[in-house]
């Protein structure tokens, strides 16, 4: 008896590809596409609803970001395989979804071969990175480079918030604007505007500037010089 088909979920907001990749599925008998998703918030509630083997994910898309639905996803359902299929290849933008949970990094310019390789070993719970990101992280690791310098929060400084709070709270004490945190975590502007006012509610604070006080005086970031960013 032959094994089930690797059920796959597409997450791209370009029909073109989308067509394109459902062609490439349709025509090999181990791949099935349960679903279609044409922006990151659509993409966590198909997730949730289909249970798909492998999430093919863009990563600039309308709503959360790719980025950030993978990480919701995978808080619910830490078993699908998330593949990044995408064109963006900074080494910001790989470490990302590293740190997100992906399990892959494949480039749009991969032909049909490498992106079924790639989707079978993910389905098969390997991690798998087209040859460009492959040198990339060989090289950042054979440099002895962590990665994209970020701000990491310990979590006994502020429990109320949750760890994606306390990240940014920790970026803004750093002098980072809306925009910047934007950029570097991969958010929507409005995600990260949302983010901060609820970390202004729960530490009770009126104000960007009263918030870099308190995170501050707990240790939570090294001063860069910045001035306090406007809201």
């Amino acid at each position: 008896m032959s094994a089930s088909p690797i059920r796959l979920l597409i997450a791209d907001d370009h029909p073109f590809f989308r067509d394109g990749l459902r062609v490439l599925l349709e025509a090999t008998p181990d791949t099935q596409t349960v679903g279609e998703a044409t922006d990151s918030d659509e993409v966590v509630i198909l997730a949730a609803e289909l249970q798909p083997d492998v999430i093919l994910m863009d990563l600039r898309m309308p709503g959360l970001g790719g980025i950030e639905a993978t990480r919701k996803i995978l808080e619910k359902t830490p078993e699908t395989g998330v593949l990044v299929v995408t064109m963006v290849e900074d080494d910001d933008s790989v470490f990302a979804a590293m740190r997100a949970g992906a399990r892959g990094y494949l480039l749009k310019g991969a032909d049909k071969d490498e992106t079924l390789a790639a989707i079978r070993a993910v389905a098969r719970g390997e991690a798998v990175f087209g040859p460009g990101i492959a040198r990339r992280l060989t090289r950042y690791f054979s440099e002895g480079s962590p990665g994209p310098k970020t701000v990491r929060a310990p979590r006994n400084v502020f429990p109320e918030l949750t760890d994606r709070e306390r990240e940014i709270l920790a970026l803004i004490a750093a002098g980072k604007n809306n925009a910047e945190i934007s950029q570097t975590l991969f958010l929507s502007l409005k995600t990260v505007r949302n983010y901060v006012s609820n970390i202004f509610a729960k530490l009770q604070v009126a104000d960007r500037a009263q918030a870099i006080v308190r995170a501050r005086d707990a240790g939570l970031s090294q001063d860069n010089g910045k001035e306090p960013s406007a809201p």
